[in-house]
């Protein structure tokens, strides 16, 4: 292991195939339980990509230049970068492609010429699981942030077509208009036939004083909720879908794989998760009177723990 910059960034090299492109991991040197995680993305990427990899762990406030320089003396022809910290520490250069993977999103001002595969579950994975629990339903409601997530909504509304539910989508920027919109939401709900999604916003799924309110009101209403972060069910949601972040690392390396079989470093924009695991709250279940007895063997995760 050679250290290039004293405190900031620590590179791992292997030995290589002669002739392999090679694949540059960038990630963010952190403490736990973020090591654990960044750890397991990187084991399903070398673990897809062999000898390729070179790894580059980036402390806050490492040189970008030194980076750069160690980029291109390895000739990476594919960066893998990883988390915001990683994203931010990697700057597109000629005859080398981005592939960002560890982020929820990306603003589109940043995303572009990047292939992003987000850490927000595929909505249409989401529907699946949510219309096998309950079948009768028919609409999803959402509030969200379209600064953050008008691309997710783009997906999931074809989702849920497809699914043959209707998504009702409130938009919001701040913690006022989203408790609005979920009085909206309340209001207009049928427990019977309806549901409510949490996607991974900071502001209209603000965990201080927003999350307490919606799962105490959707609680006393009888109203399923099912999330895309995985502590939220703990804390009463039904279900959530949450990063395999092994199977995640090894589809961030087909990704750039596939760059480096096509030669075509363009941007293919936001991609959502589907290397996924469920955890269910089991408490929640019943209180909502479903069965999950048929079911639990899919589960992952269920809470309350024993």
């Amino acid at each position: 292991m050679a250290l290039l910059v004293a405190t900031a960034l620590v590179v791992t090299s292997p030995a290589w195939a002669a002739g392999e492109d090679k694949i540059a991991v960038v990630y963010p040197d952190v403490g736990e339980p973020y090591r654990a995680i960044f750890e397991k993305i990187v084991e399903g990427i070398e673990g897809r990509a062999g000898s390729r990899v070179v790894k580059y762990a980036v402390k806050p406030g490492a040189d970008i230049a030194e980076l750069k320089t160690a980029l291109r003396r390895q000739d990476a022809r594919v960066v893998i970068a990883l988390g915001r910290q990683g994203m931010k520490a990697v700057t597109p250069d000629r005859g080398m492609a981005i592939v960002v993977g560890g982020v929820v999103t990306v603003p589109e001002s940043e995303a572009r010429g990047l292939s992003v595969l987000s850490l927000s579950p595929d909505p249409s994975l989401l529907f699946a699981r949510m219309k096998a629990l309950m079948p009768a339903a028919k609409r999803v409601f959402v509030v969200y942030d379209p600064r953050n997530n008008a691309w997710l909504m783009r997906l999931a509304k074809e989702a849920a077509r497809a699914k043959g539910l209707e998504l009702v989508a409130y938009e919001a920027q701040d913690l006022r208009g989203a408790m609005q919109q979920y009085q909206a939401v309340f209001a207009a709900a049928d427990s019977r036939t309806d549901a409510l999604w949490l996607p991974q916003d900071a502001a209209t799924v603000e965990e201080r004083s927003v999350l307490p309110v919606v799962l105490q009101e959707s609680w006393s209403r009888g109203l399923a909720v099912f999330s895309s972060s995985l502590g939220h069910v703990r804390r009463g949601v039904l279900f959530a879908l949450y990063p395999d972040n092994v199977e995640l690392g090894k589809s961030l390396a087909g990704l750039a794989l596939g760059i480096l079989a096509s030669g075509n470093h363009g941007g293919h924009d936001m991609a959502p998760l589907r290397d996924v695991r469920i955890a269910v709250n089991l408490r929640t279940a019943q209180h909502l009177g479903l069965d999950l007895s048929r079911q639990q063997q899919g589960f992952d995760l269920a809470f309350p723990e024993p």
